[in-house]
């Protein structure tokens, strides 16, 4: 995962919701370009700690040396805006997929510079309408795990959840 762009006391909310996102429904990192926040980084290490995975968080690198450097290893970038091929309505995923490559995908949270459209090899919309980073990022990963990430174990969790119809099942680990 790419984040660009955060401003510091605007998005902090936001941007934490990106990385629960990405690490619950199966990314392994998450960059946050350009900018360090503290704040974000103390979440991001306290929900690990707890609920377990290997999920990191990597801040202050500029954007287009992180995408030059996926590039580099002859990686993919898919890049989640309104304006490109809709998820539904085309193989985007199959495609994706059949390249056997790993895959940054980058969402914003201001202005997208024109320059991550060039670079991206996919251009994926969620819908043609205004929406949530967090709902495009969701969705894109759910089709792209088609669904297994939702039963997905997380190994070092101190804290489980049983499902239950009703009621609250937690067990916590030692």
């Amino acid at each position: 995962m790419l984040r660009h762009g955060h401003r510091y006391n605007r998005d902090y909310r936001l941007s934490t919701h990106i990385c629960l996102i990405a690490r619950a429904f199966g990314a392994n990192a998450l960059i946050l370009t350009d900018i360090m926040d503290n704040r974000l980084r103390e979440t991001v290490d306290k929900v690990v700690d707890k609920w377990g995975g290997g999920f990191r968080l990597i801040m202050g690198v500029p954007w287009k040396k992180a995408i030059n450097e996926w590039k580099e290893k002859s990686n993919i970038i898919c890049h989640l805006t309104m304006y490109g091929e809709n998820i539904d309505e085309s193989n985007v995923i199959k495609r994706i997929k059949e390249t056997n490559k790993d895959v940054l995908v980058v969402v914003g949270s201001q202005k997208i510079p024109g320059e991550i459209f060039q670079l991206a090899d996919f251009n994926i919309a969620i819908g043609s309408q205004p929406h949530s980073e967090c709902a495009a990022l969701a969705v894109f990963l759910d089709r792209y795990f088609t669904g297994k990430e939702l039963s997905r174990k997380f190994d070092n969790a101190k804290i489980r959840i049983a499902p239950q119809k009703h009621g609250k099942k937690v067990f916590e680990e030692s």
